[in-house]
């Protein structure tokens, strides 16, 4: 069952606890949290993650120029939250909201991963798992930092939608920690559920709205099929998430910290 967190600044926040693991165990309830653009978080919200739920990190993996064009954040006005920005975009800097006074290197065309991409031929989710397995051969140095920062303490996870990038280092992070595919799957798609108000949020923002608004609004759905085909390419190129990872500099002893971390 999906465990949705209702605030009044971000609609598609929900907690990673309760999913359940293949030897029989579960994730902890208020370790891992997945979410839309935290930007305009309430006061109250900020008081509900923080002091009440017990975040500690913000894993921010908007791209340089989003955070740049958005601004500090609430939460980059809160002590007793760290914010690790950790683009998967292939641009230069490390820009967090509160460093944000310079203009960073970046592609202006790929703020979000589905902008002015070039026409393709295929269903959108074969185009959408490519964009995926760019992140992973873009950025794989974000990507292995993310996890390594929920190993360290209560952490939610961002990005504009709270869909595809947010999406991929999350289901990496449920496979590392045990979690049938089924589940991981089902959690992508369970945005879909707030599709339509997590639209209307970026679309009140002058970094998204335009380029939201040249496309119909269900291409933006995210379908089971796309995730399932991105987890099933890992697993033929690199044996599976894992694989994956080791590659790039994950050992047995991040493995075993993020699970001592996330599992009950």
């Amino acid at each position: 069952m999906t465990r949705w967190i209702e605030l009044d600044g971000a609609v598609n926040v929900r907690d990673m606890g309760g999913l359940t693991t293949t030897d029989g165990g579960a994730l902890r309830t208020g370790r891992l949290l997945r979410s839309d653009n935290l930007q305009g978080l309430t006061p109250a919200d900020v008081d509900r993650l923080v002091t009440h739920i017990g975040v500690r990190h913000v894993i921010d993996l908007r791209s340089d120029t989003e955070v740049v064009a958005e601004g500090p954040g609430p939460l980059t006005r809160e002590p007793r939250v760290t914010i690790h920005h950790l683009s998967l975009f292939a641009e230069g800097g490390g820009l967090t909201d509160v460093e944000a006074d310079t203009a960073p290197t970046v592609d202006t065309d790929k703020i979000l991963p589905w902008q002015n991409r070039p026409d393709e031929d295929g269903p959108e989710s074969e185009r959408s798992v490519n964009h995926y397995l760019a992140y992973l051969a873009d950025r794989p140095d974000s990507v292995v930092d993310a996890l390594r920062v929920m190993a360290q303490g209560p952490s939610i996870v961002h990005c504009a939608a709270g869909k595809d990038r947010t999406g991929v280092v999350i289901a990496l992070a449920l496979d590392v920690l045990g979690v049938p595919r089924d589940h991981i799957v089902a959690d992508y798609a369970a945005t879909g559920d707030r599709l339509e108000a997590v639209l209307g949020r970026l679309r009140g923002s002058t970094t998204y709205a335009q380029d939201l608004d040249s496309r119909p609004a269900d291409s933006h759905r995210p379908h089971a099929a796309t995730m399932e085909k991105f987890l099933t390419i890992l697993d033929e190129r690199h044996g599976g998430p894992l694989g994956w990872l080791h590659h790039h500099g994950w050992t047995d002893d991040d493995t075993a910290a993020l699970r001592a971390a996330l599992r009950a």
